[in-house]
């Protein structure tokens, strides 16, 4: 692999930029520069590498267009390639020009990295940072004595390379919210690369009277393409990784959330709810289970159609979980049914907390998107101590509760088993149910804004 100087002659260095000094290639090699690792053929690997990994990176993203990140990721790395073929001098372009070409476009593949990791955390495009590094290059190379100098053009390029990278780490950690194991290893590879491309720096500001700079004529230039070799290799596999972990979280929580309310469904209702009870119920220790049924929800849907039938569920799934502890379970069970599990809570304790979602619902739901339907619901409780108990014959308990409830006019709850029926006991009074309306008015307000 050869790099063509002003003056005719080759020089065996993969970057011509570096190996110029006042216009002349460095030719002068002694047998102590003489390197293990052939430089050339790094190079051609480094090509060869990066464009397999920026098809395959684009091939994921095809299939599963999710995930834009990967897009641009395989953009990058595509655009990173040609930059280094063209710096190696082989392409059939004019040298001279295509160093400063092909280290603009390295630098643009940079910022596309950056940007990519901001897509994957949903945050938006920045279109001029993101060629902010390449068009200070060109400006930079515009100038005479920039250009003449290989040790100016390796400080800035280090630098630019270096913050992108450092960039992108930093934009990975902002979304560490999203427990991600993967996340981790890709933020200490970027730094890693980050803190060791700069490093050259200081070797750049020693320059031997004979040889030109010595990280050209020592092993430094080898050990550093190594080294960007298998951050790309490495970065690559993680990001798919990354990309892998995330769809299967998505497709995990799908299965367990009800889409339309956003709470657990059966399936999770059940899973979770036996754990809850094989590691809490215990004598002194109950478990509470409360069915939930919206009185008359048919006739909702009937009079004010389907879309407003899905909104009163919606309220009531925001009223449920707002008016319940952290440490509850509420689910939606299918149609206009829900329930919750409810631990360490006795039948008093669950009457209470059954009765402060019961006259929540009833507030908000006087008048839902301008319609005035007037919705109310019924429910029973059950209470165990049973560890052995299943969360299916839990719930059948206080479904008993519930057919009471709804036998004995609805828009109330009773303890399964408890006769005479017992009154709700007395959880407010006027001021605090007004507080309670007003509440649940708010939520009503804030459900209505993002459906919007």
């Amino acid at each position: 692999m050869r790099i063509h100087g002003q003056d005719g002659l080759h020089c065996k260095f993969p970057v011509s930029n570096f190996a110029r000094e006042g216009g002349h290639c460095l030719t002068q090699i002694d047998a102590a520069d003489l390197m293990l690792l052939d430089i050339p053929t790094l190079i051609i690997v480094s090509v060869f590498v990066m464009a397999i990994l920026g098809l395959l990176l684009l091939f994921v993203w095809v299939q599963d267009r999710s995930i834009q990140a990967l897009g641009w990721w395989g953009a990058a790395y595509l655009i990173a390639g040609l930059s280094i073929a063209l710096l190696s001098g082989e392409m059939p372009v004019n040298h001279a020009v295509s160093v400063d070409i092909a280290s603009a476009l390295l630098f643009a593949a940079c910022g596309l990295s950056w940007n990519g990791a901001r897509l994957f955390d949903n945050k938006p495009v920045r279109p001029f940072l993101m060629f902010a590094g390449a068009l200070i290059w060109l400006l930079a190379c515009l100038i005479p004595d920039f250009a003449a100098s290989p040790t100016g053009r390796m400080i800035v390029s280090s630098l630019i390379v270096s913050n992108y990278t450092l960039a992108t780490a930093f934009e990975l950690w902002s979304g560490r919210s999203e427990k991600l194991i993967t996340r981790w290893p890709a933020m200490v590879v970027l730094m890693l690369h980050g803190i060791v491309f700069p490093a050259q720096i200081p070797l750049a500001m020693w320059q031997p009277s004979e040889r030109g700079p010595i990280w050209i004529s020592s092993g430094w230039m080898a050990l550093l393409a190594l080294e960007t070799l298998l951050y790309v290799i490495a970065t690559a596999f993680i990001v798919l990784a990354m990309a892998k972990e995330r769809n299967e979280r998505v497709h995990k929580v799908a299965a367990t959330i009800d889409p339309l309310t956003g709470i657990a469904n059966r399936r999770a209702v059940i899973a979770n709810g036996t754990k809850l009870i094989q590691a809490i119920a215990r004598p002194g220790r109950p478990i509470a289970a409360l069915m939930f049924d919206l009185d008359f929800f048919k006739a909702i849907n009937d009079r004010f159609g389907h879309a407003i039938g899905d909104r009163v569920l919606q309220v009531f799934a925001a009223i449920a979980t707002a008016n319940l502890r952290s440490t509850d379970i509420v689910g939606r069970l299918g149609g206009e049914e829900f329930c919750a599990i409810l631990p360490n809570m006795d039948a008093e304790e669950a009457m209470a907390a059954g009765e402060r979602v019961r006259i929540a619902f009833e507030a908000a739901a006087v008048e839902i998107d301008g319609h005035p339907v007037h919705g109310s619901l019924s429910g029973g409780i059950a209470i165990t101590m049973d560890p052995t108990i299943t969360v299916d014959a839990l719930l059948a308990m206080a479904d008993e509760g519930l057919y009471l409830a709804k036998a004995r006019g609805r828009n109330r709850i009773i303890i399964a088993g408890a006769e005479p029926e017992r009154a709700p006991p007395v959880i407010a009074k006027q001021k605090s149910a007004e507080s309670l309306r007003s509440r649940s008015l708010r939520l009503v307000g804030e459900i209505t804004d993002n459906a919007a």
